[in-house]
């Protein structure tokens, strides 16, 4: 094929094989980065099951909605996984060092829900809220992406404060209290 239908059709063969190989190296590098954050196998499994769940549910939107896999939308399951990870992180920080300090994983959940859960989803809602009137926009493209951007930021949300203590329940209730790295001060919620 010649012309700009050749080169649309070249383009979209190259971004779907491209998908893949971006979801692999992002989720590798989110991998081994949670792992020298955690240091914690199970605590990474805990980490990175809501950000896969949200990943799956954003591409069955997609197919739903008739979006497909375009140079445009290719980027958005990556930053999607990179806003899922940082709340992951907040909260599974705060959780980790309070077991480790001899809480348990209810105590330890309820200070990390206190401490930073509040700003999880402060920053969920308001990034969803910035992105969702993108939806009524005239351009195909940007109302496409105002539907995934939301619905990743809002999925990402629910998932870290849903799963997060749910996956911990199974993964985590016992074994960070027994392998201990040092003292880890309490923390105050006075502040």
């Amino acid at each position: 094929a010649a012309g700009s239908a050749g080169i649309e059709a070249a383009t979209n063969i190259v971004v779907k094989e491209a998908n893949r190989t971006m979801l692999f190296y992002v989720y590798g590098a989110v991998i081994v980065l949670c792992f020298i954050t955690f240091r914690n196998w199970r605590a990474v499994i805990v980490a990175v099951v809501p950000l896969v769940v949200t990943s799956i549910l954003c591409e069955a939107l997609m197919v739903v909605l008739g979006i497909g896999v375009k140079v445009g939308t290719l980027p958005v399951i990556a930053l999607g996984v990179g806003i899922g990870v940082d709340y992951a992180l907040y909260l599974l920080s705060i959780q980790l060092a309070q077991q480790r300090a001899d809480a348990t994983l209810a105590e330890a959940h309820r200070c990390a829900l206190q401490f930073t859960g509040k700003v999880v989803a402060l920053v969920g809602v308001t990034l969803a809220a910035g992105v969702v009137t993108w939806i009524w926009s005239p351009i195909k493209f940007q109302a496409d992406m105002g539907i995934l951007l939301t619905f990743m930021f809002v999925w990402n949300m629910v998932g870290a404060l849903i799963l997060i203590p749910a996956l911990s329940h199974f993964l985590l209730k016992d074994t960070v209290r027994a392998q201990r790295f040092g003292t880890v001060p309490e923390l105050s919620l006075a502040a």
